[in-house]
């Protein structure tokens, strides 16, 4: 078998100035792009860093202990996020998500959580504060980002059969540990709403055609009944070193279809604009959605991309930009940020580089004519 070749460009070191808007801020501070899409969501990577080696992401034979990662000195601080954060929402953000790497590496992170929890949008309400991680960590975190304010967790797991599980990670990680932590996280009531339905907590599988594929119908029997949503993710052309392959890709039709075999589905409307994930609910026995068995989401940018709704912003590790989670370059904002810039210098570049904004890589790429001169940014670098 001939040796797999994987490219590999350090995005890191390419950036762009960012855009200056010449308009005034609107008077709603709701800005869209040149796709008329509004802002909404960032998400931000606090760390390049993580303990798995999932081949979609970070694959061993490149993420090895040679990889030059992020020295500390390059990272946003936490007062910069908590800087910029504040000025996002001022242009229309109401949800931030914490992601890496494995955002749970990040030493302190609570920290981070509780200066983020105290923003609050313009008419005096909390944000939607979540966070990403592969579950390692965080029986022992759990805790502490509850009562720094923490909202809700999305965990990734990409089987429940410990062979499967442990070559998808690529570290030999057991999967009663991912669990250990999703029982703790409803311990402390994460993802938790008011009546003691788990409904927030979210739990996320990648699924490659040939690899875990088999785990589908294990893992929705598993949490039907839990009362949690778990959504099942096509797996995607992100970055440049997870050796994508179309023939990999397990379309969510398909996933569906295997889903039926385990209990009746009914498809749900989306919770708000911009949802990336087409949700279905399972059925009790009066025929209705019973939230108490919960409710699986299908993530589709593969096969039906949703670019036209897209309301993201993605934060790098180390202070720049993204617009598109298959973007070549972001915007240097940290450079901007420790050379004095005013407040209303950095609205300015937020909001000047978001208007211009036109990406639609999925919607290209399903056209056959996604562009692949510029290789794209790893996910690891700017989070999923």
């Amino acid at each position: 078998m001939a040796e797999r070749v994987i490219p590999l460009v350090d995005q890191r070191l390419d950036a762009r100035q960012p855009f200056f808007s010449q308009q005034p801020m609107p008077p709603s501070g709701l800005l869209s792009d040149a796709r008329g899409r509004t802002l909404h969501d960032l998400r931000i990577s606090v760390t390049d860093r993580c303990n798995f080696r999932c081949s979609y992401c970070m694959p061993k034979e490149i993420f090895n202990s040679h990889h030059p990662y992020l020295p500390h000195g390059d990272l946003l601080t936490f007062e910069e996020i908590t800087r910029l954060a504040r000025l996002f929402v001022h242009l229309g953000v109401r949800k931030i998500r914490l992601t890496g790497g494995e955002p749970l590496l990040r030493k302190n992170l609570e920290i981070l959580v509780e200066q983020l929890a105290q923003i609050r949008s313009p008419d005096g309400g909390p944000l939607d504060l979540t966070l990403t991680t592969n579950g390692s960590l965080l029986q022992r975190k759990a805790r502490a980002l509850k009562d720094a304010g923490l909202k809700r967790v999305t965990i990734s797991l990409d089987g429940l059969d410990d062979a499967v599980f442990k070559r998808m990670n690529d570290v030999d990680f057991p999967v009663t540990d991912v669990l250990d932590g999703i029982e703790a996280a409803l311990a402390v009531g994460l993802g938790v709403d008011d009546h003691g339905h788990p409904s927030g907590l979210k739990v996320n599988m990648v699924v490659k055609r040939g690899t875990n594929d088999n785990q589908i119908a294990p893992m929705a029997r598993h949490f039907r009944g839990s009362g949690m949503a778990l959504r099942f993710i096509e797996y995607m052309d992100v970055g440049n070193t997870n050796g994508w392959r179309m023939a990999e890709v397990m379309p969510s039709a398909q996933v569906l279809d295997t889903l039926r075999q385990v209990g009746p589905l009914i498809q749900l409307s989306a919770q708000q604009p911009g949802e990336t994930a087409q949700r279905w609910g399972w059925a009790g026995a009066d025929g209705q959605h019973d939230p108490a068995l919960g409710e699986i989401g299908l993530i589709s940018s593969v096969t039906e991309a949703f670019c036209g709704d897209c309301n993201r912003a993605r934060l790098s590790t180390e202070g720049k930009l993204y617009l598109c989670l298959f973007a070549h370059q972001g915007y240097d904002l940290r450079a901007m940020l420790r050379d004095g810039s005013s407040d209303e210098r950095l609205l300015s570049a937020v909001a000047g580089t978001w208007t211009q904004r036109d990406d639609r890589y999925s919607e290209m790429r399903a056209q056959g004519v996604a562009p692949s001169e510029f290789p794209r940014v790893e996910m690891s670098y700017i989070g999923g």
